[in-house]
């Protein structure tokens, strides 16, 4: 950015790093391992319970934190508000167990995940100006939000497990995406396509 005061010109170099994979990698990284879980092959334990948090969650925000500073405020909603989805979510599952609020049932679980598949639709529509990979990712994140709705509304173990693989696919998406972009930085060169 420059500014004219005068004969004066301040110039302002941006020297902060891309925030972007680092979001995208929480994001990837723990959305495989939930829906591992809904697909049937693994239990809600505390590996998915700690990573939605710390990962998922916290270190996710602080990737959305570092796109206000980038000016993008695309990134900056998408990180922040999907790193409080993982804290919620983990809100969810304790709260009830440490008997501080009661448990959610699944209508409530459904309207939960409908309002995110509805925010993701429309985060999905800002990405068709942006990357096939963006795109991918928001696309098949929105599918996903509404098959786990669908199946806490109907109560169908089909729907989840299919959801559960959807959701693999939207979390490798993410976690090829922020690879992408560090390989591509990195080697000065397209290394993988985006």
């Amino acid at each position: 950015m420059a500014q004219q005061s005068g004969e004066q010109i301040i110039t302002v170099k941006d020297t902060i790093a891309n925030p972007a994979p680092l979001g995208l990698m929480c994001f990837g990284m723990t959305t495989v391992l939930l829906n591992i879980h809904n697909a049937g092959f693994l239990p809600l334990s505390a590996m998915i319970i700690a990573m939605g948090l710390f990962f998922g969650g916290a270190t996710q925000m602080i990737a959305g934190v570092q796109e206000f500073k980038k000016n993008n405020t695309f990134g900056a909603t998408a990180f922040t508000s999907y790193g409080a989805f993982w804290i919620v979510l983990v809100g969810i599952w304790t709260l009830p167990a440490m008997g501080l609020a009661a448990k959610p049932t699944a209508i409530d679980m459904g309207w939960f995940l409908v309002m995110w598949g509805i925010f993701t639709a429309f985060m999905f529509i800002g990405t068709l100006k942006q990357t096939r990979a963006n795109q991918t990712i928001f696309g098949s994140l929105t599918i996903l939000f509404f098959l786990l709705a669908a199946a806490d509304f109907t109560g169908s173990t089909t729907i989840k497990h299919i959801a559960g693989w959807e959701g693999m696919f939207c979390g490798f998406s993410a976690i090829y995406t922020a690879m992408a972009q560090v390989l591509n930085e990195v080697y000065g060169r397209k290394v993988l396509p985006l």
